[in-house]
């Protein structure tokens, strides 16, 4: 039998799922290795810096309904260094703005009272002659909120992030991503607000505050690396696994470059938080030609930001802004002294993220950092959310695969690649966002990453559990959504048991 102080956990990447499986096994007194191929640890929740302005890769909000996720957030971060910050955030549309969540009175001022009728009658009839079935993205969202709200609000940015139709993008991603809202709690909402002040019957789309590290979320992880490497354990960065080793037994050991050298890296458990197809690629030997075939069916959505320092105090007071404007390349754009003023190096100046969704190859992605700075500079001022003649530099930040795409295909290919590799290789879990091919937020990666710690120091938990829509129940009058969870679950997740558990791990 392998005990706790034999047990070598090797860690693929260094985000939130990989460090916080680190931390905890760290607390349990077991070894681990995390390899990140990153010259920073955080992943798509790291800080970026240039020159004393920090950006994050994308708004990463401190709020969840996970106790133990928050606990964790709490003993890593001393409380003195989180801000309470207002969540404020409106759309551009048709060279308006719309505040998110909905305000009736800015609403209709906005759309006309002639196009706000034609919605609330669009609306009434998709509740009485829903699409069925309910299989693409345009189909859940036309449902809930009716077909010329779909139009309006959702179609031309849902498009522009994910770069397919949304005839062609999964319905499983709206469940996940904006659960429990409809028009109505929308709505009800924007009358008399949220009346709830349980955590885990607000719904996270119209949540009016959260928490925020000072100095952004890669402080949180930045943290996290240091307490686990003072517990004796080691988070290697630059270092990219390139080759997972593998017998009829398991995962023996995977190979990595650093600097130009290839080392083994043998363990008894492993971790995977590595895109899935880069995953099932990089087995050695190969994984079955059917396996291969799944994993190349997966796809991934790439971003940039491009980061504009700016000679204007006080440009808006949004934390973010999403841009329904088919006119411009820009998808997002992030205030990141909303976020925090010591995101700033200057106080009288701004930073802005402006972040734009691409594919790997296109040709935003290869457009050299000059003329993504031109083009973001461009774009901003003729937005009107800054005057370009007070954008002083920029610089860029490129972050591949940073969205799973949930597309017609993609769920018959994880499931192959899951069976497969809970029957062959019992000693490697997959963890996160990529790891799971999962659009995961911030909290729920940690908990499966908390979860597979677990499993590891003995317990049998199903990780694929997390984040599972379906445990989500719409109520008629209400804008809360019901979580049904047993007693053990509601001390550790948003979990609903709907799948077989994991195998016990190898030598326990």
């Amino acid at each position: 039998m392998i005990t706790d102080e034999s047990k070598k956990v090797v860690v693929m990447g260094g985000g939130p799922a990989g460090l916080t499986a680190a931390y905890q096994l760290s607390k349990a007194g077991v070894e681990s290795l995390t390899l990140e191929m990153d010259n920073d640890v955080g992943g798509i929740s790291r800080t970026a810096s240039y020159k004393g302005y920090h950006f994050d890769i994308g708004g990463h909000r401190f709020f969840t309904k996970v106790a133990v996720v928050e606990e964790m957030w709490r003993e890593v971060i001393d409380e003195a260094e989180y801000l309470r910050r207002s969540r404020l955030s409106r759309i551009f549309y048709n060279g308006k703005f719309f505040y998110y969540p909905l305000k009736i009175g800015n609403a209709l001022r906005g759309l006309g009272l002639w196009n706000s009728m034609i919605i609330g009658f669009s609306f009434i009839k998709a509740q009485i002659f829903p699409r069925k079935p309910e299989v693409s993205f345009e189909d859940w969202v036309s449902n809930r909120f009716g077909s010329r709200l779909y139009r309006t609000f959702f179609k031309t940015y849902t498009e522009k992030v994910w770069g397919i139709p949304c005839s062609e993008l999964s319905a499983e991603w709206a469940g996940q991503r904006i659960k429990g809202l409809s028009l109505f709690s929308a709505v009800r909402n924007a009358l008399i607000g949220s009346q709830s002040k349980d955590k885990s019957k607000v719904i996270k789309t119209l949540i009016d505050a959260f928490d925020y590290p000072r100095y952004g979320p890669g402080m949180m992880w930045r943290a996290t690396r240091d307490l686990v490497q003072a517990a004796g354990s080691e988070v290697r960065l630059e270092s990219k696994v390139v080759s997972i080793q593998w017998n009829e037994s398991g995962v023996t050991a995977v190979e990595v470059e650093k600097d130009g050298e290839k080392v083994l890296e043998a363990g008894t458990h492993f971790l995977s938080t590595l895109p899935m197809r880069e995953l099932i690629h990089r087995m050695d030997p190969p994984a079955p030609p059917e396996i291969i075939k799944a994993a190349d069916d997966l796809s991934y959505r790439d971003f940039l930001t491009v980061a504009l320092i700016i000679d204007q105090d006080d440009l808006f007071p949004d934390n973010w802004i999403y841009i329904h404007d088919p006119s411009v390349h820009v998808g997002r754009i992030q205030n990141f002294k909303n976020w925090s003023p010591d995101m700033v190096a200057e106080k009288h100046k701004t930073c802005l993220g402006l972040e734009y969704f691409c594919s790997e190859g296109d040709e935003l992605w290869e457009m050299d950092d000059a003329a993504l700075v031109k083009l973001g500079a461009e774009e901003i001022a003729r937005l009107g959310l800054a005057d370009g003649t007070k954008i002083e530099d920029g610089t860029v930040v490129r972050q591949p695969k940073a969205y799973p795409v949930y597309d017609s295909i993609y769920k018959e290919a994880v499931l192959k690649i899951r069976t497969f590799l809970s029957g062959t290789l019992p000693n490697l879990q997959l963890i996160g966002r990529n790891g799971m091919h999962k659009y995961n937020n911030q909290d729920h990666s940690m908990l499966t990453a908390m979860l597979a710690a677990k499993n590891i120091l003995g317990g049998n938990h199903n990780i694929w559990e997390v984040n599972v829509e379906q445990k989500y129940h719409e109520q008629q009058d209400s804008d809360e959504a019901s979580v049904e969870l047993s007693e053990e679950e509601q001390q550790l997740a948003e979990v609903e048991v709907t799948q077989p558990h994991v195998p016990k791990r190898v030598g326990e």
